[in-house]
């Protein structure tokens, strides 16, 4: 799920159309893509996507919280997990299911945390708060740690952050703006993925 070295968030109050979606995002070069249960029947979105875009994109689910959010997002298709802060409990579900975790933390004390229970990469988050500097920072003493910044992530400082260390960035809203998504306009979606990773 690293090879573009991106993950696009998605996250909106209506999706008309996941597969469609997905489609848009990986033919702008954003293979991988994290639906968030923020969004209104996310777990009957990525059943009707899940097994329609595969290959061609790895479909997750994020803002998973609980273990019984876990199972039911890997029942409904997930091929990864991400949480928005310290929940051993949903690593507990991904490890038993041999499927790819990523832990929200943002200290050095959660990172660590975060890498003990289980998470395939660290997602630091807000990363804007911190900015690029502070991953080549927390890889100082966590050098085989993975971290993926989430939060302010753009088209101008994403390579930044891949510059300081990051195993991937998350793109979100300027790629996939809530508004853009609900009224289904995959030509922009395409062409705003295809802007991001253009420096890259």
């Amino acid at each position: 799920m690293f090879a573009d070295r991106v993950v696009c968030v998605v996250r909106a109050p209506r999706l008309p159309d996941a597969q469609a979606l997905c489609h848009a995002l990986a033919d702008g070069g954003i293979r991988t893509v994290e639906l968030t249960f923020t969004t209104p029947d996310v777990l009957r979105h990525l059943r009707s996507a899940a097994d329609a875009v595969a290959p061609d994109v790895v479909l997750g689910v994020g803002t998973v919280v609980s273990a019984d959010e876990a199972r039911a997002a890997l029942d409904a298709g997930a091929r990864f997990l991400v949480t928005p802060g310290l929940r051993p409990e949903v690593a507990a579900v991904a490890t038993a299911a041999g499927v790819p975790v990523l832990i929200g933390a943002l200290t050095p004390t959660e990172v660590l945390q975060a890498h003990e229970a289980g998470a395939s990469a660290v997602k630091v988050f807000p990363a804007s708060v911190m900015g690029p500097a502070y991953l080549g920072a927390l890889h100082g003493p966590y050098p085989h740690v993975r971290l993926v910044p989430s939060g302010g992530v753009s088209a101008e400082n994403a390579r930044d952050y891949l510059d300081h260390g990051a195993a991937a960035v998350t793109a979100g809203t300027g790629v996939v703006p809530p508004a853009t998504v609900a009224a289904g306009d995959w030509a922009e979606i395409t062409r705003r993925a295809r802007e991001f990773v253009a420096g890259w």
